[in-house]
C-alpha cells in the first residue's frame, strides 16, 4: 500500500466531509424546506467549509502523531528529545516510517552494544578477581603457616618466604600492568619517539631473555644475517617491552627445542617486525579475542604457565598509541605468527 503525506490524507478526508455536507444541505433545503438555493451563495460557503475542515483535520492528526511519537522519544532514554524534527515526522508518514526504523534500528544496535560490554565487563572483573585471589591466597597460606609456628624452622621459613614474595611480585606485576594499560587507553602515556635500530633492540631482547629460552631448550635468532641496521621511529623502551612481551609469550608456549624466530621487514614507509614460533598454535576460534585483558585460550595451562594475563593487551595498546597495526596468523599444532608495523626513519 501506498504511504500517503498528512496533507494528502487531509485533502481528501476533508473532500468526503465537505461533499457530505454539501449533500445533506442540497436534500434538507429541496426536500424538506422546499428552498431554491443561490449557487452564488453556496459556493463561498461550501469553499469555507471546506478550508476551515481541511486546517482543522491537518492540525489535529499531527498533533495526534506528533504526541504519541514524542511520547516513544520522551520513553527511550537512549534519544535526546532534541532528535525529534516535528516537521518532517508529522507532516510526511515516509520521514515518519523512515525515522522510526532507524529509530529502532540504534535501539537495537545500543542493547547490543550495552550486552556485550556487560559481557565483557563481568567477565574481566571475573578475571581480575581470580587473577588477584590466587597470588594473595598463596601468600596468606605461607604466612599463616609460619605465624603457626613454621618460621621458627630456618629452613622452612625461608623457603616459605620466598614463595610468599614469588606471589606479590605476581601481584605487582599484575598492578603494574593494569596501571599501564590505563594510562594507554586514558591517553596519559607520553611515547618518547627517537630513531633507532630495531635489529640492536631485538638482539638486547634476545639477551635478555636467553636464560628463560634455554629453561625449555628454545633457541632465538633471525631469520637471516643482517648486515646493515633497520632504522624506525618509535618510544625505544616500550617497543623493547612489545618485543619482551611477544618473545616471553612465544616461550612459553613453544615446544621443547623449538625455534622462536625474529624478522624485520623493511617496506614503503614502515617497517613490519615478526616473531614466529613453532609451538602448539592457536586455535582460529579464540583468535578475536586474544588482545584482550585476561582473556586466555587455554585457562589452567596459561595460569600455570605466570604472567599476569596482560601480555598481548599491553602489546596491542603500546602498538596503537604508535598509531601502528598489529597482526596475528596461527595455525594449531603449527605455531603463530605476531607481527607488528613502525615507521620507518627516512633517509635523507
Amino acid at each position: 500500500m501506498k504511504i500517503r503525506k498528512t496533507y494528502s490524507f487531509a485533502f481528501w478526508t476533508t473532500l468526503f466531509i465537505t461533499l457530505f455536507i454539501l449533500g445533506l444541505l442540497l436534500v434538507t433545503a429541496y426536500i424538506f424546506l422546499d428552498i431554491q438555493l443561490n449557487i452564488k451563495y453556496l459556493v463561498p460557503f461550501v469553499a469555507v467549509i471546506f478550508i476551515f475542515t481541511f486546517l482543522i483535520i491537518q492540525y489535529r492528526l499531527e498533533k495526534f502523531i506528533y504526541k504519541r511519537i514524542k511520547k516513544i522519544y520522551d520513553r527511550v532514554s537512549v534519544l535526546d528529545r532534541s532528535d525529534f524534527n516535528k516537521t518532517a515526522i508529522t507532516s510526511d508518514i515516509d520521514a515518519l516510517s523512515r525515522e522510526v526504523q532507524k529509530f529502532a534500528e540504534f535501539n537495537q544496535e545500543q542493547i547490543a552494544n550495552l550486552n556485550l560490554r556487560e559481557n565483557y565487563r563481568r567477565e574481566f572483573l571475573g578475571n581480575v578477581s581470580h587473577e588477584l585471589k590466587t597470588p594473595l591466597f598463596t601468600v596468606q597460606g605461607y604466612l599463616l603457616t609460619l605465624a603457626d609456628g613454621a618460621i621458627d624452622d630456618k629452613k622452612i621459613s625461608k623457603k616459605y618466604l620466598k614463595r610468599a614474595n614469588k606471589g606479590v611480585e605476581r601481584l605487582i606485576s599484575i598492578v603494574k600492568d593494569l596501571d599501564l594499560i590505563s594510562k594507554l587507553e586514558s591517553a596519559d602515556l607520553v611515547l618518547n619517539k627517537q630513531p633507532f635500530n630495531i635489529l640492536e633492540l631485538v638482539q638486547e631482547v634476545f639477551e635478555l631473555l636467553e636464560m628463560k629460552a634455554k629453561k625449555r631448550n628454545v633457541s632465538l635468532h633471525f631469520n637471516k644475517h643482517y648486515i646493515f641496521p633497520i632504522m624506525v621511529i618509535a618510544d625505544v623502551e616500550k617497543i623493547e617491552q612489545v618485543l619482551t612481551n611477544l618473545i616471553v609469550n612465544a616461550i612459553k608456549y613453544s615446544k621443547k627445542n623449538g625455534t622462536i624466530m625474529v624478522s624485520v621487514e623493511k617496506m614503503d614507509t614502515k617497517v613490519l617486525v615478526k616473531v614466529i614460533d613453532d609451538g602448539e598454535g592457536i586455535k582460529e576460534e579464540y583468535l578475536p579475542r586474544l588482545f584482550e585483558r585476561f582473556y586466555r585460550v587455554d585457562q589452567s595451562r596459561s595460569r600455570e604457565q605466570g604472567g599476569s594475563g596482560l601480555g598481548l593487551s599491553i602489546v596491542k595498546h603500546i602498538i596503537e598509541s604508535h598509531n601502528e597495526q598489529i597482526f596475528v596468523k596461527s595455525e594449531f599444532g603449527k605455531g603463530s605468527e605476531f607481527s607488528f608495523t613502525l615507521e620507518k626513519m627516512k633517509v635523507t
